[in-house]
This record gives C-alpha cells, structure tokens and sequence, in this order.
C-alpha cells in the first residue's frame, strides 16, 4: 500500500472533496456542501485534513473548535468526514482521526464530539473504532 499523507485542507481541495463525497452518498452534491468547506478551509481556527495517496486526495475531515456550548468547556467536533469509497478500509479515516486528536491534545482540548444517525452502523462502528462513545448529550430537531 502507498503511503498515506495527511496534511491540512487546501482550497483547491474542494473539488476532490465534493467527488469523494458524491460518491459516498452516490448523489451530486448540493452546492451549498462546496460553499460549506470553502469556509472551513479559509477559517484558520477550524481544522480540517486531506489524505492523499500518490499526490490524490482520497479522504478528508473537516472539524472545528466549540467555546462555551451548553455546559461544556472548550471542545472539538467533527463535522464531516470522508474516504473514498475505492479506498476504503485502508486506514485512511483513522490516519485522519489520529491526526485530529494529537491536535487538539497539543491544545489542550479534553474531548473531541460527533453526531452519528443511529442507523450508520459503518460510521457509529467506525468511530467506535476511534475511541467514541456515547456522550451526554441527545441531539434535539425541530423540524420547519
């Protein structure tokens, strides 16, 4: 297997980004997922990587920091993230999360959070795989 570079979200990695992330999902993406990573790689205090293989971006994830939400102290969170789906199972997504968290430890930052559907078995069992668990928080929804 190639090696697995891990290096911070570029602007000109959002059309690698939108592909692999249409092919997850198998749909075109809409245009407001690009305008949403835009603003992550152009925000210094958000972090996000790509992983590249052979100079390819085959994975990403994008995070950002929380001050002060709802009773917890400074934290991280996990937005987005994605393989793809021709590379998966490589330890891609893990190599990102690694290096997320010596990050955000490098900070200072104790925890690091996600949401999850409860029915993305791959994703709950991927993040498992990382050290998640539930957490006290439940996640609220009102619909419009």
């Amino acid at each position: 297997m190639e090696e697995i570079i891990v290096r911070e979200l570029a602007i000109k990695d959002i059309e690698a980004i939108r592909e692999i992330y249409s092919g997850i999902i198998q749909d075109p993406v809409k245009p407001d997922f690009k305008e949403l990573i835009q603003r992550h790689a152009e925000r210094k205090e958000d972090l996000c990587f790509v992983a590249e293989i052979d100079g390819k971006v085959v994975g990403f994830m994008v995070s950002y920091i929380l001050t002060l939400g709802f009773g917890i102290e400074k934290s991280a969170w996990i937005a987005t993230l994605g393989v793809n789906p021709e590379f998966m199972g490589q330890g891609i997504g893990k190599k990102l999360g690694e290096n997320l968290f010596d990050y955000y430890k490098a900070l200072g930052i104790e925890n690091v959070y996600t949401s999850v559907r409860w029915d993305s078995t791959d994703l709950l069992s991927f993040f498992k795989t990382l050290g998640f668990d539930r957490s006290n928080f439940i996640n609220l929804r009102k619909q419009m």
